[in-house]
């Protein structure tokens, strides 16, 4: 959902008048984990998805590609999942918790305009929800 918000609030800079469920997300879990009952049960699900998930990167890099969850805004649509990139692709150098913008537009049609940064990662996003309880504790 998160990157899903992330291009939503994009696709509006860009002038459309889009809404949540306008954004088509092809979620990478199996839905044995999003039907799981409780949290239990769904990192009980969540293991037995391993091979699916091995998989999947053995058969990227078999082709010399890498996993990389994308969104993509074109002609007005948005699109979320999971995709293969080859080492081409300006996505293919990106690890950990950075994000990057890659602009495909009339003037930068064979080399995207490409911005890149360091997203929150977990010790930053763990530090805003501990900040937001000590606020929501002191109200």
């Amino acid at each position: 959902m998160d990157v899903a918000r992330k291009i939503l609030i994009l696709a509006r800079d860009a002038g459309y008048a889009l809404e949540p469920e306008d954004v088509n997300i092809q979620n990478i879990l199996p839905q044995a984990c999003l039907d799981a009952a409780d949290v239990d049960a769904f990192f009980a699900e969540l293991e037995k998805a391993d091979q699916l998930f091995e998989d999947k990167r053995a058969a990227a890099a078999a082709q010399g590609k890498k996993l990389c969850f994308i969104a993509c805004l074109q002609d007005g649509k948005i699109n979320v999942g999971l995709d293969e990139v080859g080492a081409d692709h300006p996505f293919y150098g990106l690890s950990g918790s950075d994000n990057m913008i890659s602009f495909i537009t009339s003037r930068y049609k064979t080399n995207p305009l490409v911005i890149k940064g360091p997203g929150a990662g977990a010790e930053v996003t763990a530090a805003g929800v501990f900040a937001d309880i000590i606020s929501i504790s002191n109200q």
